[in-house]
């Protein structure tokens, strides 16, 4: 399966990528990684949305090129990009022409055929509950937990999304399906306050505060994210959440990936939970138990 790791999984979120390494072989998943891979286009789109839907077929034609019909990425931001792109490409005949004389000079082409996964459905909907079920030999049982899904793989509804925009289930059920409860809770779709962080930092902070601070009070033993803009708020920065909200936050933040390896029986080190800013400690203790 080939991966793209975006800009700041490698840079910034190493843990996740490190469990989605660990995870991903015991599910029998050979990761690839793409060859000279770009930026996802992301950070362009408010000045010029052709550059960033250009950048965005690029990773994806080197993934055709490469022989491959299927592409995962594992960012939620990168996933949204790529995912946009397919959805104009294939609906605008000009700007596909225009994308595709540009990717010519590196002899690369988008035709459209691409199927693009992000994480959560790429372990919901390809592996499944069967083979996820059988690969966790140390199931969570007891753990309530929280999840966050984040905005970019929900919106916008109009081009297709990873899950039901309203009412997302499918990584509440990869959580259940490791012997844990997924806790609901009225602020589960609220944004993490990320896409505030350059022009707002402060209302940014309010948002990740309050909705710690909600999961908190219900008791959870932590939250499970899959975002790496979603994990820098309510992990990295939490200490700065609860300045900013005057809330007491003591709340573990883990992604996805981590739980599942934990599930696994994969070492702490090996899933990167070293590197977690939260207070994942008790909580690790807890889920080693079972």
């Amino acid at each position: 399966m080939p991966v793209y790791w975006g800009c700041v999984i490698p840079t910034v979120q190493y843990a996740y990528e490190m469990s989605v390494r660990e995870v991903m072989p015991q599910l029998g998943v050979e990761l690839i990684d793409l060859e000279n891979a770009s930026c996802c286009g992301t950070p362009v789109q408010s000045v010029n949305m052709v550059a960033a839907v250009y950048l965005a077929a690029r990773n994806i034609a080197i993934a055709e090129k490469m022989g491959f019909t299927n592409l995962l990425a594992v960012c939620n931001g990168c996933h949204l990009s790529l995912f946009e792109a397919t959805h104009f490409l294939n609906h605008d005949e000009k700007l596909r022409d225009q994308v595709n004389a540009l990717l010519k000079e590196e002899d690369l082409q988008y035709s459209g055929r691409m199927k693009i996964w992000h994480t959560i459905d790429f372990l919901h909907d390809m592996i499944g509950e069967d083979a996820i079920k059988k690969a966790a030999t140390h199931p969570l049982n007891e753990l309530k937990l929280a999840v966050h899904y984040g905005c970019h793989i929900l919106r916008p509804s109009s081009v297709g999304t990873v899950d039901d925009p309203e009412n997302p289930q499918k990584l509440d059920q990869l959580i259940e399906w490791l012997g844990a409860k997924s806790i609901p809770y009225p602020e589960k779709l609220d944004c993490c306050g990320a896409m505030l962080m350059l022009s707002h930092p402060d209302a940014a902070f309010t948002f990740t505060g309050l909705k710690l601070k909600a999961i908190q009070e219900l008791g959870a033993d932590a939250v499970v994210d899959s975002c790496p803009s979603c994990q820098n708020m309510f992990d990295v920065r939490q200490k700065s959440a609860a300045a900013t909200t005057g809330a007491k936050l003591n709340m573990p933040v883990v992604y996805y990936t981590q739980l599942l390896g934990l599930a696994m029986g994969i070492s702490q080190e090996k899933l990167g939970l070293n590197l977690n800013r939260s207070p994942v400690d008790e909580f690790l203790q807890k889920a080693l138990v079972h």
